[in-house]
């Protein structure tokens, strides 16, 4: 009878355990917003065709962005800005994008680390040539919005998440 009880004890802590781990997922998971198109409609990754816009397009060419890789470089922050750079695809340089980060929507990890995973979400532009008062990307191209439109017009909300925590999203702007 001893075992029995003891069979029913561990199952009933293996359900819960299952039923907790899920909801936790779920809920981690509920938190990652969705990339849209400047449509509203949901962007999934589109690497290959952010790579065929930086090869392709005129300088200030703009769309929407949504990719996935890992850092590979870290450039000096600029007035408020984080600048780094995500490499993606085949990792090499003709793969890697420059994301510029208004740390007004919410601060990042003070030291970014090399090879951080990351997942970006904003609005490309073509970056080769000066424009106004803005240099051209190190890399040829930009993504800058990643972060959530506390106006709700204008720009559709971006975001940036790095090694699985969600940053700019959420955030009112610190004015």
């Amino acid at each position: 009878m001893g075992s029995k009880n003891y069979s029913t004890r561990l199952l009933s802590l293996v359900l819960l355990t299952g039923l907790i781990n899920s909801t936790t997922t779920q809920s981690i998971a509920s938190q990652v917003p969705v990339c849209v198109s400047k449509n509203g409609k949901p962007l999934p990754v589109n690497a290959t065709e952010v790579i065929k816009w930086k090869h392709s397009t005129p300088n200030q060419f703009e769309s929407r962005a949504h990719i996935q890789g890992k850092i590979s470089k870290l450039y000096e922050n600029k007035n408020g800005h984080r600048h780094f750079e995500v490499t993606f695809s085949n990792g090499t340089d003709e793969d890697a994008i420059e994301i510029v980060y208004n740390e007004d929507f919410g601060e990042m990890p003070k030291e970014i680390e090399l090879d951080t995973k990351a997942e970006v979400c904003g609005d490309y532009i073509t970056a080769t040539a000066v424009s106004g008062p803005y240099p051209p990307s190190p890399d040829g191209a930009i993504i800058h919005w990643v972060h959530q439109n506390p106006a709700g017009k204008g720009h559709p909300d971006g975001f940036v998440i790095l090694n699985g925590a969600l940053y700019g999203f959420g955030r009112k702007a610190s004015k």
